[in-house]
């Protein structure tokens, strides 16, 4: 008897042991986990749905996906809201990092909306940011712009800045690269992750690209893949 008594408690230890292992495998991990930066993202930060797009703003297609998303923004955070989704923009100077052209203003404009980011600012910047260089280089020009904002120094970027109400503080982190350190390690991260620019992670699907003639529905259509995986 007191045999199969210690039989008995070995198999329950070993079964709690197993289901609690398998439990702990089956816990989906938390998106504050995966958060890069909290500011950079809208929507439930528990939702059941995690799409991250990988971006710069010096990318032509890039912007064209952005543009399309400002132009209904709207509709974008009732979407959101709707199919609980929790939306975040990992934006670095990517292409002056990995490029083949090494661009300037990828760096400037990165260093300009990070020190937005700093003063909390980082989605009233990044929203004019993305309408006025589609507007100003992109609409007209296509890819072919972003060798004319070769010209642009860091002024482009300030500007944008005052219009959102930032000041002197911001105007001196610009200037001084203050968050160089973290766009260039967010940068790297991104290379080892992105597979061209832009690059989405919506839930399990992932893709790179955007066509400069595309607008919201093909957002939409990225979007429903991403739910759909």
């Amino acid at each position: 008897m007191k045999k199969a008594l210690r039989v008995f408690g070995i198999v329950a230890i070993v079964a709690l042991i197993i289901a609690a292992i398998t439990a702990s495998m089956n816990v989906k991990p938390s998106n504050t986990d995966k958060i890069w930066d909290k500011q950079m993202t809208l929507g439930n930060p528990d939702a059941k749905n995690y799409f991250v797009v990988y971006s710069d703003l010096v990318c032509p297609y890039c912007i064209a996906f952005e543009n399309a998303i400002v132009e209904h923004e709207e509709e974008f955070q009732k979407y959101l809201e709707e199919n609980d989704i929790l939306f975040e923009v990992r934006l670095s100077d990517f292409l002056y990092e990995y490029g083949e052209s090494n661009p300037i203003n990828s760096r400037y404009s990165a260093v300009a909306t990070y020190c937005a980011k700093n003063e909390n600012k980082f989605w009233d910047y990044y929203n004019l940011a993305v309408k006025s260089v589609w507007n100003d280089f992109f609409k007209e020009s296509g890819k072919s712009a972003v060798s004319k904002m070769s010209k642009l120094g860091t002024e482009y970027w300030i500007n944008l800045g005052k219009k959102v109400g930032l000041g002197d503080n911001f105007e001196n982190c610009v200037k001084n690269n203050e968050p160089i350190e973290e766009i260039e390690k967010n940068a790297e991260k991104s290379a080892k992750i992105a597979r061209g620019m832009p690059y989405f992670k919506f839930n399990n699907y992932t893709s790179s690209g955007f066509d400069l003639s595309w607008g919201w529905e093909y957002v939409l259509m990225y979007f429903q893949a991403g739910l759909d995986s």
